[in-house]
């Protein structure tokens, strides 16, 4: 079976490991992105450039989007020389983007109707190690049949694919997993601060709990990471920031309680405050050091 065509609109600190990836693997892809130098790097991996979003869409069977905000995906998708405007446009957009949930709900509607072109919302978690190597989480919404279509690309990129259900139920998914992500990191932060001044041997509290119901990917990962001060980005507060603030958002439009989040909330706001925005989530135990 031949390889899907493939469009790649965003080739930034997750996109462009995954353009690698697919390039490796055979695909044939155009990627654009606003940054010449950014398509000039997947080039230089083996893709084709393309001018514009409609101009990667050009003889697509999928378009991917990977983009860092909600406007950034309207624009290329539905703004002048967006995917939307292509001469033949592609069967599929998956939008691997984390953006608010009543956007996304609005642009699959707003571009099957315009184009007849079906919409994914396929956020993911794992960060640029797991989008080059395929193992990322990919919490999907969509209509089975687009699902089904793109199924042999969710394959190549994803360890873990589950299809939440409609339209912009991986969005919800996405939600949740920042929630969860955000809430984390405090709790981190405030073990590593106890334990150090507690005179224990800190780094050894991932084996000490390991198996226990205290143990997690945060535990095992970030904690010992946090621990050491390696603050050398994964991913980065700002983007934390932003989808945290989504998930406020999200969560008062559905007036549902969730004050933790809110603590984590506040703790990234001041990182971002003290002019952290640009090194690994992780900085935030630089908060309870002050």
């Amino acid at each position: 079976m031949s390889k899907l065509r493939l469009g790649y609109v965003g080739v930034g600190l997750m996109g462009l490991p995954m353009v690698k990836r697919l390039v490796s693997l055979g695909y044939a892809v155009r990627a654009y992105d606003i940054v010449p130098e950014k398509v000039a790097a997947a080039v230089a991996a083996g893709a084709a450039a393309a001018g514009s979003p409609a101009d990667a869409a050009q003889g697509a069977d999928l378009v991917l989007a990977n983009l860092p905000t909600t406007d950034a995906v309207e624009s290329a998708v539905f703004g002048e020389k967006g995917v939307a405007s292509a001469l033949r446009p592609p069967q599929l957009v998956v939008d691997f983007s984390t953006i608010k949930v009543d956007k996304c709900k609005a642009f699959g509607a707003k571009l099957r109707a315009a184009t007849g072109c079906g919409w994914i919302d396929a956020p993911v978690s794992g960060g640029p190690p797991a989008s080059g190597t395929g193992t990322l989480t990919i919490m999907a919404g969509g209509d089975a049949a687009d699902i089904a279509r793109a199924q042999p690309l969710f394959a190549d990129v994803a360890g873990r694919f589950t299809h939440m259900g409609p339209p912009a139920a991986g969005m919800v998914a996405k939600m949740l997993n920042q929630l969860i992500v955000g809430a984390g990191h405090a709790v981190m932060a405030e073990a590593v601060v106890l334990a150090e001044a507690a005179g224990i041997d800190a780094a050894r509290l991932p084996e000490c709990l390991a198996g226990g119901h205290a143990d997690s990917s945060l535990l095992q990962k970030l904690y010992p990471r946090m621990q050491r001060r390696d603050y050398a980005p994964l991913g980065y507060v700002r983007q934390l920031l932003k989808d945290l603030e989504m998930v406020n958002e999200f969560a008062a439009g559905l007036k549902a309680p969730t004050p933790m989040m809110g603590e984590a909330l506040q703790l990234y706001r001041l990182l971002a405050h003290l002019g952290h925005t640009e090194l690994d989530t992780c900085a935030v135990l630089k908060v309870y050091e002050r």
